[in-house]
């Protein structure tokens, strides 16, 4: 059993913010997977099924994002899963947008979900796949950029990088962690590098 976290706050009024680009990566695994994520369970959003040959759990934590940690502590007790089993994704403020890194653990972070993560399950042996949401200019501090509203334009980038966050998720668990790693931790945005 895999159990895959998106990170993310509930409510329509944060759906399309950088902060909630998590979920949009769940919600795109479930549309590719076929699996409902709609259970209420465990202070999450949760679906059960099958994903590239495995038993996965989708969730999406319905606290704020501070609080992410609570559910993912419930869902790793209730369904006997060692946090190295499972995989969260979430936005990085210091990835530029069209970025994704996937790192296997790391207590270095300032993202307050990632954070409670940590702290609900006492450790970070846990792999987490992060997708870029760099301002192209910071304004104000950073808990208003994240909570801001996205543009057209970053909609569309929110939207491609969801898939390349499935696709990233797929080949952690097809081929490991770090054969995704390999494939997935570009050092620019693929815009860029493809110039």
């Amino acid at each position: 059993m895999r159990l895959i976290v998106g990170l993310g706050n509930p409510g329509a009024d944060y759906e399309w913010t950088p902060h909630n680009v998590g979920f949009q990566a769940i919600d795109a695994l479930a549309q590719r997977s076929g699996i409902r994520v709609t259970r209420p369970e465990a202070k999450a959003l949760i679906g059960r099924g099958k994903f590239a040959g495995h038993e996965v759990i989708l969730a999406k934590p319905q606290t704020m994002m501070n609080l992410s940690g609570v559910a993912a502590r419930m869902l790793l007790e209730r369904y006997e899963c060692d946090p190295a089993q499972m995989i969260v994704l979430l936005d990085e403020t210091d990835l530029p947008w069209g970025m994704l890194r996937i790192r296997q653990h790391g207590r270095n972070s300032t993202h307050n979900g990632l954070q409670s993560i940590i702290s609900a399950i006492g450790g970070d042996e846990f792999i987490r796949v992060r997708i870029g949401v760099q301002p192209k200019q910071m304004w104000g501090d950073r808990r208003d950029y994240v909570l801001s509203r996205m543009g057209r334009e970053e909609k569309q980038v929110a939207e491609e990088m969801a898939v390349a966050a499935v696709d990233a998720v797929e080949t952690i668990l097809t081929e490991g962690a770090e054969k995704a790693m390999t494939k997935f931790n570009r050092k620019a945005p693929p815009s860029e590098s493809d110039e």
